[in-house]
């Protein structure tokens, strides 16, 4: 099952169409002022409409077992520092998988080091996500997952 913001276009809409060939099942979880024609993947087996973005997260974490983020603008940001916040402070322990496709969040994995390097963040949470460069990488990590750090150790200085 792939739930997702339930986009049409993009790396998001590539991996639903994939999905819906597979004979997987797509939940989109969108706001409901992104109903335009031409946005969304019109073959989501659900689509549930919020009233804001905020509602969005929230669901797709609350169905959500485990996240992968792949290449993206703003809201994947913003999306991925949520998800990697709320597991920071233990209201959830998904894997977090980063698909670090042709090196795409290079700047973003060196920036989260220099955060530690400033003491800004414990060097513990560098360890709440794991990079994969393939999709078998993202498929094994996800296969593995263990909860082996402890919330105590990534509580926020």
């Amino acid at each position: 099952t792939l739930v997702y913001g339930a986009g049409g276009s993009g790396l998001m809409g590539a991996v639903a169409r994939g999905m819906t060939r597979g004979g997987g099942y797509v939940i989109g979880v969108v706001p409901s002022f992104f109903k335009v024609d031409g946005i969304l993947y019109e073959h989501c087996d659900e689509i549930v409409y919020t009233d804001t973005m905020r509602e969005r997260k929230q669901i797709m974490d609350e169905r959500s077992n485990a996240v992968v983020v792949t290449p993206g603008g703003i809201g994947t940001y913003e999306e991925f520092f949520e998800i990697y916040t709320l597991k920071q402070l233990g209201k959830h322990n998904k894997p977090i998988v980063i698909f670090n496709i042709n090196g795409y969040y290079d700047e973003l994995l060196k920036l989260l080091e220099h955060t530690v390097q400033e003491k800004f963040m414990q060097e513990s949470c560098l360890r709440l996500y794991t990079v994969a460069t393939t999709p078998n990488q993202v498929i094994e990590q996800l296969n593995v997952f263990t909860e082996s750090v402890s919330v105590e150790d990534t509580k926020y200085v």
